[in-house]
Formats: structure tokens, C-alpha cells, sequence
């Protein structure tokens, strides 16, 4: 018999596991450290096995409680696209949208809400700054239009029109 390279192969690789078992067993049946080694081994294997297991269950507690979010969040989105908001609260959500922006003078500005038209009233320094207030007011869900009546300071306040006035421009 012959012993080619290709040959050669796998005789090596049996040899190379061969010598790794050996070494392993050697190793873990030591007469004065393999038990400790092996009980070490055992140990490390199961907190691993612990740790997955943990691992796991958070995962999947993730998992139902992003489930269960999506759904609720569903569900939520369909109720709320057929309740119309109530004065006071869409008052409010304005109030939060336009006041989360750093810049705004809150004690300066108020909002009011009347069937879904918000009256912005107040005073600020740039003219840029009262239109794109508006502006972002129009954008907001629930608010059919937006009567501004902010001005600058030593500017007289703008008249605001009454609610016959408003029904017969259409908003």
C-alpha cells in the first residue's frame, strides 16, 4: 500500500483527533486536578445553559410585549380616527405640539379652541417666527384652521373675526 498526499489526509486528521481526545482525557482525569477541572467545566456549562435560558425568556417577553404593543397601537389608531377631539383637549395636544419646540415663549402665547378652529393669542419678537407658529398649528390632526392673532411687540393685536364670519369664508 501506498501512501499518496491524498492518502496522507485523513490518516493526519485521525491522528490530530486522536492526539486532542487524549490530551482532553489526560487533562480531565488528572489524579490531582481533573476533578476539580471537571466539576469547573461542569459548572461553566450549566450557567451558560442558565444564561441562554434567560436570555431566551427576555427575548420572547420582548417579543409578546412589542406584539402586544403593534396591536394595541392598531387598535388605538382605528378608535381615535373616528373620535373628534373636544375643545379643551385639542386645545391641549396644540399646546404640547407647539410648545415642544425650545425657542417658544411659552408665558407669552396662548392657545384656545373652538369646533376644531385654534386661536393662537400673544406676543413675539419675529414675524417669521408667528407664521411658521401657525403653520405648524394647520399641521396638526383635529384642527380645521387656525386663527392667529399673535403680533409683535408695540404692534396693535388683530381683530378676530367672529364665527359667522368664519362659516361664510369656508373654514
Amino acid at each position: 500500500m501506498l501512501f499518496t498526499p491524498r492518502a496522507m489526509g485523513p490518516i493526519a486528521a485521525a491522528a490530530a483527533c486522536g492526539l486532542a481526545v487524549g490530551a482532553l482525557l489526560e487533562y480531565f482525569l488528572d489524579p490531582k486536578a481533573g476533578r476539580r477541572r471537571r466539576h469547573t467545566t461542569r459548572d461553566r456549562a450549566l450557567s451558560r445553559l442558565r444564561r441562554g435560558e434567560r436570555r431566551a425568556i427576555t427575548r420572547a417577553r420582548r417579543a409578546e410585549s412589542h406584539a402586544a404593543g403593534v396591536a394595541r397601537r392598531t387598535i388605538n389608531a382605528r378608535r381615535r380616527a373616528e373620535e373628534p377631539l373636544d375643545d379643551l383637549t385639542l386645545a391641549q395636544k396644540v399646546e404640547s405640539e407647539l410648545f415642544r419646540r425650545a425657542g417658544v415663549p411659552k408665558g407669552q402665547l396662548s392657545v384656545n379652541a373652538e369646533e376644531g378652529v385654534v386661536f393662537l393669542r400673544g406676543v413675539m419678537e419675529r414675524q417669521d417666527d408667528i407664521e411658521r407658529l401657525e403653520e405648524e398649528a394647520h399641521r396638526i390632526a383635529g384642527v380645521h384652521a387656525v386663527e392667529n392673532l399673535v403680533h409683535r411687540p408695540g404692534t396693535p393685536a388683530p381683530a378676530s373675526r367672529s364665527k359667522l364670519e368664519r362659516q361664510r369664508a369656508g373654514e
